[in-house]
């Protein structure tokens, strides 16, 4: 089952901390998304949006707390101090990051984080958010609706704007049903099938295993001891992909079987009255048309009430959007412990 959570509210004196009149145009943010390739840092105001952006090529460590927060600062102070000087900017008002993990591996963010930003640069009000919430807010704003973020794993989070709805995001080894691990899974399975002489295979997606890796018998020595194992299985989605534009039935099985899984996701968090809105966003839509095809089938078939719509921008302007939002006193997303948790640093 998806996990629902029940909303909550920020903090009664952030309402004090809130620009007001010209303030709000010039008041400056931070916004932050942490991901699998690092971290991307934006500070920009509230009347130009964004302004100037910095990139590290480095992920940031976890820890017996999950996500290391003095690791981040470490990485974060040099951004910030590089964008501040470009941009002039002399005070940051709010900070939100976005971070890969942050539902269950976010507890030291959720303790360190607020104090060592205030610390550091004086930001009194932060929110803190999974990287499923900025995608949501990157793609939809605040809006109602549900947003599938489909990569190498796959999640889906939506909302009625008063409590967030999650389905699936369980990782290569329980879920992530029909992203880019389960459709490359799915099609070494059939090359494997091939291989042995089992109902099931795919000559085509054998040989096409077998450029890729070689011969079939070493393909769990060279997939087992990785620790990238997703990464590795995603990248044979492509080979399934092109194997389904050619014709091949089972090729074509996988990705339509892929479909059904996406669209079961969205129709489980997606609310179900008004005229909520759809999107799709991340690497797994650049499979193209033996994917998106079925897949636009079957969301219409179970989201007939819904407006598919393309997204908008993606996790870091998620973030974007929500400090804007947070600095000027209009978050409307629902506040989460897990999910989206805003704080305020007593002055």
């Amino acid at each position: 089952m998806p996990d629902e959570s029940p909303p909550s509210s920020p903090p009664a004196a952030a309402s004090a901390l809130r620009p007001t009149g010209g303030e709000a145009g010039d008041a400056a943010f931070l916004a932050v998304d942490s991901g699998g390739s690092g971290l991307r840092a934006v500070v920009g105001t509230v009347a130009r949006g964004a302004v100037a952006t910095r990139e590290s090529g480095r992920p940031v460590s976890t820890g017996a707390r999950g996500i290391d927060a003095a690791d981040l600062m470490r990485q974060l102070a040099p951004m910030v101090r590089a964008l501040t000087a470009e941009t002039g900017t002399a005070d940051l008002h709010t900070l939100a990051l976005g971070a890969a993990g942050f539902a269950t591996l976010g507890d030291d963010l959720r303790a360190e984080l607020p104090g060592s930003v205030h610390r550091e640069w004086g930001i009194r009000r932060i929110a803190l958010a999974a990287d499923a919430v900025t995608a949501y807010a990157g793609a939809l704003g605040a809006a109602p609706g549900a947003v599938v973020a489909a990569g190498t794993g796959l999640i889906a989070m939506g909302t009625d704007l008063t409590r967030w709805r999650r389905a699936d995001g369980w990782g290569h080894l329980l879920g992530d049903c029909g992203g880019g691990a389960w459709i490359g899974r799915a099609g070494l399975e059939a090359a494997l099938r091939a291989h042995d002489g089992r109902e099931g295979g795919s000559a085509a997606l054998l040989a096409r295993a077998e450029a890729v890796f070689g011969p079939m018998p070493g393909l769990p020595g060279q997939l087992y001891p990785r620790p990238d194992r997703p990464a590795v299985l995603a990248s044979f989605a492509p080979d399934v992909a092109a194997c389904a534009a050619e014709g091949d039935p089972v090729a074509v099985g996988v990705l339509r079987a892929a479909a059904r899984h996406i669209a079961d996701s969205a129709a489980a968090v997606c609310p179900t009255s008004g005229e909520p809105r759809v999107a799709l966003t991340g690497g797994l839509l650049k499979t193209g048309a033996p994917l998106l095809l079925p897949l636009e089938e079957e969301l219409t078939k179970r989201l007939p009430h819904a407006h598919r719509v393309m997204a908008e921008g993606d996790p870091l302007h998620g973030s974007v959007r929500i400090a804007t939002d947070l600095t000027i006193g209009a978050l409307a997303l629902p506040t989460d412990e897990r999910l989206l948790r805003v704080t305020t640093v007593a002055g």
